[in-house]
């Protein structure tokens, strides 16, 4: 008996540390793969902060975490003041809440740090099986687009973000035991995941890669040989390339696609193709921003002064079947102003700003957080040039809890690395 009160506190940290690697490489390995597979991670940390209250760890809080907090609580916290005075009911907090639910679940992660193990592995089986389903798909059931269980351009962007966070881990691989094994894997993770963004046919992912590609360069590349750098060029363009000009990947008919849907718009043949339909979205949400720029419209307003400028003649119908500007920042600007904006752009900025600060960092499994926590904000931004990604619940989920994961590991080992 006299031996429990040293023992019981190792114990149970060691196994509140192997449920969040669980819940970690879940958030991940099944996120595309299952019907709304990315909540089981997400409501497992959430449900495991409770243990916080209890167990009243010390967490050491620094300016940087409280910045990073704040910068989720604030986009909550104007996503939900939009819909109480628009008068979207309780429908219309789900999605910003989930913001400020992640984070307690930030903080048991920063309290009860997962294995890096189980979390790069989660991100490479992830992509892995998004992947390989997309291309069962395309290929073998002959599917026009791959769509998982999620909206086809969720689906696509989201396969694309689990395949460069993969990436990212590669300068944590090459630091661990099994080295060749986990280069290896978060490879191929970082392929499948790349082609499960090409078979589901979503372009707007694609726009971004030369800045991913500056980002892992910044991250890595300073200290990789002459020769290992060339070998990626190559590798990058053939590839490229390659995925230009096979027939079966469909992209060169959605590049196609694209330049015929602008010269249809803009020959007014037919404004209401995808690419048209946003410019039109795009055009409608201009004239809404210049009559409310400080308040902006809220959810149903916009879909109201959309219908409006549609009934006037002022944009085409086709504006009429969407909720949002199918743009995050123009969509944030038109229904939630100019304060809408900031906040949004914090809470993609803030992040980013803190991890780039360690991108040099000596030590590498730091470095490979702070490269991916700058991945996943560049990749939203890019998600967000051409879709309202925050809109859908895949969107929510992965942004705000994947921050939580990886601030927390990142926020917990800069601590005791200092």
């Amino acid at each position: 008996m006299t031996t429990m009160p040293y023992y019981l506190p190792a114990a149970v940290r060691l196994s509140m540390r192997l449920y969040t690697s669980l819940a970690v490489f879940l958030l991940s390995a099944i996120a595309l793969i299952v019907p709304s597979g990315y909540s089981l991670g997400a409501v497992m940390l959430l449900l495991g902060s409770v243990v916080l209250l209890v167990k009243r760890p010390a967490l050491g809080l620094s300016r940087q975490d409280w910045l990073v907090m704040a910068a989720l609580a604030a986009y909550a916290a104007i996503g939900m003041l939009e819909a109480w005075w628009d008068g979207q009911g309780t429908s219309g907090i789900d999605k910003p809440v989930r913001f400020l639910l992640a984070v307690p679940a930030m903080l048991l992660v920063m309290a009860y740090p997962p294995r890096l193990s189980w979390m790069w592995s989660g991100l490479a089986v992830g992509a892995i099986g998004a992947g390989s389903w997309a291309g069962w798909q395309k290929l073998a059931e002959e599917a026009m687009r791959a769509t998982g269980h999620t909206y086809v351009i969720q689906f696509g962007n989201l396969s694309m973000l689990l395949g460069i966070l993969c990436l990212a881990g590669l300068g944590w691989a090459v630091v661990q035991p099994h080295r060749r094994a986990w280069v290896a894997l978060l490879l191929v993770g970082a392929v499948a995941g790349m082609l499960g963004s090409m078979f589901s046919g979503s372009r707007g992912g694609w726009i971004g890669l030369p800045f991913v590609l500056l980002v892992l360069y910044k991250g890595f590349g300073r200290q990789l040989p002459g020769t290992v750098k060339v070998g990626a060029l190559l590798v990058v363009v053939i590839g490229g390339l390659l995925v230009y000009l096979l027939p079966q990947t469909g992209v060169q008919l959605r590049v196609q696609e694209a330049f015929n849907d602008v010269e249809l718009y803009v020959s007014g043949e037919n404004p209401a193709t995808s690419v048209g339909a946003r410019f039109e979205m795009w055009k409608g949400a201009y004239h809404l921003i210049q009559e409310k720029p400080l308040t902006g419209w809220g959810d149903n307003g916009y879909q109201q002064g959309m219908q409006a400028l549609a009934n006037e003649g002022v944009v085409d119908q086709v504006v009429t079947h969407y909720g949002h500007a199918h743009n995050e920042f123009i969509d944030a600007f038109a229904k939630r102003g100019v304060i809408g904006l900031a906040v949004l752009l914090a809470l993609y900025l803030v992040p980013m700003r803190l991890f780039a600060r360690h991108m040099t960092a000596e030590n590498l499994e730091l470095r490979s957080l702070a490269v991916a926590g700058v991945l996943l904000s560049v990749a939203y931004i890019d998600f967000g040039l051409s879709q309202a990604f925050l809109a859908h619940n895949s969107g929510v989920m992965m942004f705000a809890f994947l921050l939580a994961v990886l601030w927390g590991s990142f926020s917990s080992r800069l601590k005791t690395a200092e």
